[in-house]
């Protein structure tokens, strides 16, 4: 964390706290985005439908009504070394804009696998930006140093947040400023 700048450790410090354990590994990515935070959060929220940015979901399930503790079944396209994951909705902060989730199960290797992903806005080249930080903390499953978990927690991540990215800013070219699909 020692090269980010000081809002960016701001946020770190207020939103993405994980205690990882000796088993475990964490870590923080950033991603800046040429869209509106309104907008950017109107994706992020979502928590019933994570396919509308991610690439690697195909389906998406909520058990129960949303909100605090919900729960989805997600399945992942192939490709993947899984095909189902179930996680729980632990936080949706609409005013801090603040979104943390824990995979409960799934035909994967992402145990107690937790993450955080807040949206902050910011200007970028004199017009509104935003700034996104996605925290996780998980289980190095068993055969796999931290590095190698980190690397692969990270690129699904990467991935995540580029789309993310690009789904944000086609948006906002098309002049969708105002918040999208609340839940």
């Amino acid at each position: 964390m020692g090269d980010l700048e000081g809002a960016e450790k701001e946020y770190v410090r207020r939103h993405h706290n994980h205690a990882a354990a000796e088993n475990q590994c964490t870590s923080v990515l950033i991603k800046h985005i040429r869209a509106p935070v309104h907008l950017v959060w109107s994706l992020v929220r979502r928590f019933d439908q994570p396919q509308k940015y991610k690439p690697f979901v195909s389906r998406c399930i909520v058990q129960g009504d949303l909100g605090i503790g919900s729960l989805r079944e997600v399945n992942v396209k192939s490709g993947l070394p899984a095909t189902t994951s179930f996680e729980r909705l632990e936080l949706l902060d609409d005013n801090e804009h603040v979104l943390s989730i824990r995979i409960v199960g799934g035909d994967h290797r992402l145990r107690n696998y937790s993450s955080i992903l807040s949206v902050h806005p910011e200007i970028i080249e004199g017009r509104p930006g935003t700034m996104v930080i996605e925290s996780f903390v998980v289980d190095v499953p068993e055969g796999n140093t931290k590095d190698e978990t980190c690397y692969f927690v990270e690129a699904l991540i990467k991935c995540n947040l580029k789309s993310l990215a690009e789904v944000s800013e086609r948006l906002a070219v098309q002049g969708r400023t105002e918040p999208i699909d609340r839940i």
